[in-house]
């Protein structure tokens, strides 16, 4: 193959790869699931205790984790993760931003930690209230449960499992977040 020909390929190459990951972002949610509709960012915004969650490398061995949203510049919502590493022995915390892959009253986000890179972050059932929430990820190897305290109604957390095995997650591999410990980037002691 001639060094032009090299190039060409090489460069359709990687435009093939960007227009697969910017249609993967597109559509960051399962299939057969639809983000919640008449989302107000605002009522989200604050402070969310991570009730429940699949293991994933980058929470591994994380406890008391903790996730905050506000609002930044152009309708971008900041969030800061943080919990404790039980196996290193300290707190940990990342900063990203979320920004909506539609209108902004559907709870269909993309959510970034590392530059241009992003995953699916979608709010699938919600209390009227905005006190607890399930979000789901672009597949079945992402699911979150969130409450704005340390714990969960049985009520909320059987029918939030209950919508989790209905789209086609194994909820018996949720690891239940243990909340014993003062976040010293939110709580104060």
């Amino acid at each position: 193959m001639k060094t032009g020909n090299k190039i060409l390929f090489g460069s359709t190459l990687i435009a093939a790869g960007a227009t697969a990951l910017l249609l993967k972002s597109r559509s960051a949610i399962p299939k057969n699931v639809k983000a919640i509709e008449n989302f107000d960012v605002e009522r989200y915004l604050g402070t969310w205790y991570e009730i429940a969650r699949f293991d994933y490398s980058f929470e591994r061995n994380i406890d008391n984790a903790i996730a905050q949203y506000s609002l930044g510049e152009n309708g971008i919502v900041k969030v800061r993760n943080s919990g404790f590493n039980y196996k290193k022995g300290k707190w940990i915390s990342a900063n990203g931003i979320a920004k909506f892959r539609q209108a902004r009253h559907i709870a269909a986000l993309k959510v970034s930690f590392f530059g241009p890179f992003y995953a699916g972050y979608n709010v699938v059932a919600l209390e009227d209230n905005y006190q607890y929430a399930l979000v789901v990820g672009r597949s079945l190897k992402y699911l979150w449960i969130l409450s704005r305290t340390k714990d969960i109604p049985e009520k909320i957390k059987k029918d939030y499992l209950r919508i989790a095995a209905g789209i086609g997650y194994d909820t018996s591999k949720l690891i239940w977040v243990k909340h014993n410990k003062i976040n010293p980037y939110v709580e104060k002691k």
